[in-house]
């Protein structure tokens, strides 16, 4: 027997596409219907029952998997979580938040039709949960970029150039030993995507500059400035910095800058929230993550993938430098 799902491999489009072109609910581009109904009829498909069986499990519910990790910055999560409900809702979408860091979450949404769609964060450079995603059948957009060969469409800021424009900042201004003061230990042993990035274009642009480079784990409170101090000691000739880790970026900064004193004042750059950027005394640059919009890009990515069929892809929001002066 033909399925709805024979008709959508056929249309080379998702399953909810080919319910829209046959509902009505919502509005599908003419060719993508065309092709849509091409198939049916090729197919000998029969579009009223399909309807029916569709209808059931149509829920307007995007399933966001959000997990709060260890060492994550819940107020970053928070505004990348905005950034989807808000798109959603302007879609006509609701959203099921799923707190877990597991496949068995997403499959318990998927199966269980609760969801027409899914969103998840956090993303891990080899993470197990795209192959559960590739699975389901389900459409699916990533918040965060794996390694290698991607099957799923992902948005997210691109943390490698990123890593790029604050070496290129720093040995603009003459530093010729760089330091990164990244993410706590556990998010960088756990792998996490954005983590890896950073780090991996840091040390690139390091390289291709002729300027030596370190990366160091850091944890997100107090204990930060500890680790500034331990750096500033261990590498006294260190004079380019550039922090990302929002819960301890305003103790390694202040750390830093009393460490090296004005007769050699460093050079601090930060990779953060822009209202973060403004309430930390003694950075030179920063640049900002675009946490709503990625958030919000992601959204309308899959809501173009679910009512148009729109073929996915790969989007990274890039970099912007903000001068410390425009800041504050």
């Amino acid at each position: 027997m033909v399925t709805i799902t024979d008709v959508a491999h056929e249309a080379g489009v998702s399953i909810s596409t080919v319910s829209y072109v046959m509902s009505g609910k919502r509005a599908i581009s003419p060719m993508t219907r065309e092709r849509v109904e091409r198939a049916i009829q090729s197919l000998g498909f029969s579009p009223h029952a399909g309807a029916r069986s569709l209808a059931s499990r149509s829920t307007n519910v995007i399933g966001l998997q959000a997990p709060l990790r260890t060492g994550v910055d819940v107020h970053v999560v928070m505004q990348v979580v905005t950034g989807v409900v808000t798109r959603a809702r302007a879609h006509g979408y609701d959203i099921l938040l799923l707190a877990s860091d597991d496949s068995e979450a997403l499959q318990r949404a998927a199966n269980g039709s609760m969801v027409d769609a899914l969103v998840v964060m956090d993303i891990e450079s080899d993470d197990p949960r795209i192959e559960t995603l590739s699975k389901l059948g389900h459409p699916s957009v990533l918040i965060g970029l794996p390694d290698g060969r991607r099957t799923l469409p992902c948005v997210d800021f691109d943390f490698e150039a990123a890593g790029w424009m604050a070496v290129d900042r720093l040995a603009g201004e003459g530093h010729r030993r760089l330091v990164l003061i990244g993410s706590p230990p556990e998010v960088m042993q756990r792998h996490t995507a954005y983590a890896d990035r950073l780090a991996r274009g840091f040390l690139a642009a390091c390289q291709a500059s002729g300027v030596i480079g370190s990366v160091h784990a850091c944890p997100s409170d107090e204990r930060a400035a500890d680790v500034a101090r331990e750096i500033v000691r261990s590498d006294p000739e260190a004079s380019g910095f550039f922090i990302h880790n929002e819960g301890g970026l305003p103790h390694a900064a202040a750390a830093i800058v009393a460490a090296r004193g004005d007769s050699r004042r460093p050079a601090v750059m930060a990779l953060c929230p822009e209202d973060l950027a403004r309430a930390t005394p003694g950075l030179m640059d920063s640049i900002a993550i675009p946490a709503e919009s990625m958030g919000a890009a992601a959204t309308d990515m899959l809501c173009a993938i679910l009512s148009e069929g729109a073929t996915p892809t790969v989007r990274l929001l890039p970099p912007a430098l903000t001068s410390i002066s425009t800041v504050r």
